[in-house]
């Protein structure tokens, strides 16, 4: 669909193709002025008669003609000037951003080969000049979300070489109070950390899930930059509403395997910050559940004792019983048997000894990034850091924490055995102090994963819950009519069988009745 809504009036095509040799000539011969000049005269006529093909020839050709002769700063100049002008054709401008986009790689490889000092600034300066163009036109969107992404890259580069803080030398001046907050420069990023929210805030200032010019893939992966870019300074929560953005039916698909990993690995951080582990567990299976994953065994492998470790790792519930049940039936899981064998203790209703499992497993398992000790996989960052203030490592916090997941287990099995038990074996039975067997119970019955009353004076704990006499009594009555129904049935079975029988002796030509009299 054209851009361009003007009729045209008139075409100036062979003006165009007699001034471009002559332009060009000007500007060998070091008269880029004059060359400007007349291509910009020859502009003005196409404009106001909406020739759109010969303007975008113009603009394109006065901006090469700048950047051939290496005068930025009025190549830059030109790209404003001509972008503004009354009137001017939005196809045009988007050809000319579009040719001038692509002197950025260019500039980018001069500076990296050393060929100009000043080079990553040039390019830095037409990279602005670029986006301040593009800002608030619809039709430059795509250009502005590509130029967004080169910027906020540059800005990460710049994170890992700043000091983490700034210095402290210099004051800063003072500020006029009736200056308007809007007005106000945002101050030059100084440090690390300003470097970071800086490409953070760029990239998150563009909703590209409304753009319509963007194919869905590059339009994911702009989503996902954002994400990434977020947890690199724990803003979780954008992280988890960036992910509502990206559709997970379109990460099945063959050609967006390499996108689905990296979203998955984003859902196992976000988890990870919330503790929850069920959720990282789903997003393993969805790894899993990739052609690139299972053609490899170690990579296989290593995400099976993940999926299997976090599930053991999720509080009990609906959710987290029916979803270790399916993964101890699936076959698949017995490539890891050491994983194999504590989901099995999990689902077997019997007692576990922690010491035991800390003989059994604790080798293992301690060397794993989950849970070995000093671990920094899923360190609370951002607002979560300031929530849960403590020094333990978040290996040593997930050792813990499995600790109290067999625990509840062992209560469970308990529960289903005894209807009563006194407080001081249940506390041999657990291997616990009596004031964290009461703690742990009490946390059991607040969840309703137990029921459980405690007699403190006998102490005596209850696990079977007394029945209200309406209870009982409609339980007695469902006993008594299913019972009734049994014996109408039993009756009707025995009454078919005689009947039977006896038609079979008629059918023989015996008597009726001789069989059932004999």
């Amino acid at each position: 669909m054209s851009l361009n809504n003007r009729k045209q009036e008139r075409d100036f095509t062979a003006e165009v193709k007699a001034l471009q040799p002559e332009a060009e000539k000007l500007a060998k011969d070091g008269k880029l002025q004059d060359a400007v000049d007349q291509i910009s005269a020859l502009e003005k006529q196409t404009r106001n008669a909406a020739d759109m093909s010969s303007t975008s020839s113009l603009l394109t050709l006065l901006t090469r003609l700048c950047w051939e002769a290496n005068d930025l700063d009025l190549l830059n100049a030109q790209l404003t000037l001509l972008s503004k002008k009354h009137g001017q054709l939005k196809e045009a401008v988007v050809r000319m951003v579009d040719e001038a986009m692509k002197w950025l790689d260019e500039l980018k490889k001069q500076k990296d080969e050393g060929k100009f000092a000043s080079g990553k600034d040039r390019w830095l300066e037409l990279l602005k000049t670029l986006r301040d163009i593009t800002e608030g036109k619809i039709y430059l969107e795509l250009p502005r979300a590509r130029l967004t992404v080169m910027l906020a890259s540059y800005h990460e580069a710049l994170a890992e070489t700043a000091p983490k803080q700034a210095s402290t030398s210099k004051a800063p001046a003072p500020v006029s109070s009736s200056t308007n907050e809007k007005d106000k420069p945002k101050p030059e990023p100084v440090t690390a950390k300003d470097h970071l929210d800086t490409a953070a805030d760029l990239m998150s200032d563009l909703q590209v899930e409304t753009y319509s010019s963007m194919d869905k893939r590059e339009k994911t992966e702009f989503i996902l930059e954002q994400m990434r870019l977020e947890s690199l300074r724990g803003n979780w929560v954008r992280v988890r509403v960036g992910s509502r953005k990206i559709n997970r039916v379109y990460l099945k698909e063959k050609d967006t395997q390499d996108i689905k990993l990296r979203y998955y690995d984003l859902m196992v951080q976000l988890a990870l910050q919330d503790d929850e582990y069920l959720e990282a567990c789903s997003a393993y299976q969805e790894v899993w559940d990739t052609e690139e994953v299972k053609k490899d065994a170690a990579k296989e492998l290593n995400v099976l004792e993940n999926i299997m470790i976090y599930v053991v790792l999720a509080p009990y519930n609906n959710e987290q019983s029916d979803m270790l049940h399916k993964l101890y039936a699936d076959p698949a899981l017995q490539k890891a048997p050491l994983h194999f064998d504590l989901v099995k203790c999990f689902v077997t209703k019997e007692l576990m000894r922690w010491s035991g499992i800390e003989s059994l497993y604790g080798p293992k398992l301690r060397q794993s990034p989950i849970f070995a000790p000093g671990s920094t996989l899923g360190k609370k960052t951002g607002a979560k850091a300031e929530e849960k203030k403590n020094d333990d490592s978040a290996g040593d916090a997930r050792w813990e924490e499995l600790h109290k997941r067999v625990i509840e287990h062992n209560i469970r099995v308990i529960a289903s055995y005894y209807s009563r038990i006194t407080l001081q074996r249940l506390t041999e039975l657990l291997d616990l102090p009596p004031v964290t067997t009461e703690r742990t119970l009490c946390k059991l019955v607040t969840d309703k994963t137990v029921y459980a009353r405690i007699d403190r004076p006998n102490g005596i704990v209850n696990f079977k819950q007394a029945k209200r006499i309406n209870e009982v009594l409609n339980s007695w009555s469902g006993d008594v009519s299913k019972m009734l129904s049994l014996v109408e049935k039993t009756s009707h079975l025995v009454s078919k069988e005689y009947a039977m029988h006896e038609a079979g002796a008629v059918a023989k030509g015996g008597k009726k009745g001789t069989a059932v009299k004999a």
